[in-house]
């Protein structure tokens, strides 16, 4: 820990220029799983289009942490490693014939089908990926690193800021057409009751629940358990085939 410590205050008292660093090499690897994905999964997969659009993601977070646009790079490092494990574990749970997190299992079982639109799959993907796994890998983060919940604030809200301009991109270029933005056009309707700024603060109100009940395993696996299900719920709606 106390190295740790020493990285963060050499980093954080370096001027910009010296900060700039390599990516760290664990983010390079889920880069590298992620990109094997995206060359192995057919383009329509449901799966594949969510692992395009966190694909984007993880590689604007590898450039800035390389930059040291955020205030504790180990921390931010550790987050977006851990966090992305779960997607991945989830996909190999699947490709094993093992069932994944419920968050994630309306994913997995509609994604081919063919009156699902591409939009849907990767609001589906983020909502499972931001809803159930944000809040665990914050906590993974924690334990870690052996620190509070407010060491991570800063820079979870800097991802944020860039997560909230990922949705905006993955809005426009998976929208099917300019006819879709009639309110009363179903998949308007559908990807409209769905939020990325209320599942990141959701995501971060589990988490610090969480974190309270660190101490009380068994409620804290419990509590775990509902948000899964709920999770799971909001994705199934969302996925909801339009025809």
């Amino acid at each position: 820990m106390t190295s740790t410590r020493t990285t963060r205050q050499t980093q954080h008292g370096a001027p910009p220029e010296q900060r700039r660093q390599a990516v760290p090499a664990g983010i390079e690897r889920v880069l590298a799983r992620m990109r094997a994905l995206a060359e192995a999964l057919p383009p329509r997969d449901g799966v594949a289009v969510f692992n395009r659009v966190y694909l984007q993601v993880t590689q604007e977070v590898s450039q800035r942490v390389a930059a040291g646009e955020f205030a504790d790079r180990s921390a931010t490092t550790e987050l977006d490693v851990l966090f992305a494990g779960r997607y991945l574990a989830a996909v190999d749970r699947v490709a094993a014939g093992q069932r994944p997190p419920a968050a994630w299992r309306p994913l997995f079982r509609l994604r081919g089908h063919p009156a699902v639109a591409p939009l849907q799959f990767a609001l589906a993907g983020i909502n499972a990926h931001i809803g159930h796994d944000l809040a665990l890998s914050l906590v993974d983060t924690c334990r870690a690193l052996d620190v509070e919940p407010h060491v991570l604030e800063a820079d979870f809200e800097r991802i944020g800021r860039l997560l909230t301009g990922m949705e905006e991109r993955v809005r426009e270029e998976l929208m099917p057409g300019p006819d879709l933005l009639d309110a009363a056009d179903p998949l308007t309707h559908l990807v409209g009751s769905w939020s990325l700024a209320a599942a990141r603060g959701a995501a971060w109100a589990s988490f610090r629940t969480l974190w309270a009940l660190k101490d009380k395993p068994d409620v804290a696996e419990e509590f775990a358990d509902r948000i899964d299900s709920g999770v799971g719920l909001v994705g199934r709606c969302l996925l909801t085939p339009l025809g």
